[in-house]
């Protein structure tokens, strides 16, 4: 990133006009207000990136989702809104600079070690190999079709279904939340559909 120089805010701005976001992610965040069901994005960008992004598509009412991923901070002596004046802050040490299993695991140590709490359904959805490292910590995964996770999943027998935008996460979230279906039957009917060769 030191080759980018640009002040961030206008990197951000730039990203914002040029960037587009699945439309149908806005629609499965406002049923998701409606229903009470918490979404938190974890991504191996940076938050005021994200952060940008997601009130350009949804409005200010992004400002409300809870995101976890890498900072931006300025590089002394300059300040990050001066050219060349930002750079990276990692979540952490891994080698994408957010593993983001050591940012889901907590939640359910949580439900754990409160067997009391009826333990909420824990969906992801992934696209990349960042996301390899949360597949196994979660209920389902949601993975994007025609891509590395799919085939990772189908290796290492993690649970997931394949999508190929928000339309087909929202449909298969309310069903399960509805009741219609559960985790272990979507993740049954995406195995046998693997294993015919039909994903």
């Amino acid at each position: 990133m030191d080759s980018v120089k640009k002040p961030f805010p206008e990197c951000i701005d730039l990203l914002c006009k040029n960037i587009k976001l699945d439309p149908y992610f806005n629609d499965f965040y406002k049923w998701s207000v409606e229903v009470g069901m918490p979404v938190i994005v974890l991504s191996s960008g940076m938050t005021p990136i994200i952060r940008g992004l997601l009130v350009h598509l949804i409005g200010p009412e992004a400002n409300d989702i809870e995101i976890v991923c890498n900072e931006a901070i300025d590089r002394p002596p300059k300040k990050k809104e001066e050219e060349g004046g930002w750079q990276i802050q990692f979540h952490d040490d891994s080698h994408f600079g957010h593993d983001k299993s050591l940012t889901i695991r907590p939640y359910a140590k949580h439900f754990d070690e409160h067997p009391d709490e009826p333990r909420p359904v824990m969906l992801y959805a992934g696209d990349g190999v960042s996301d390899l490292s949360a597949a196994r910590e979660t209920d389902l995964l949601f993975a994007k079709k025609g891509h590395d996770l799919v085939n990772y999943c189908e290796r290492e027998g993690v649970p997931f279904t394949v999508f190929e935008d928000w339309r087909s996460i929202m449909a298969t979230t309310q069903a399960i939340f509805e009741g219609r279906i559960t985790v272990k039957k979507v993740a049954a009917e995406s195995a046998e559909m693997a294993r015919q060769g039909k994903i």
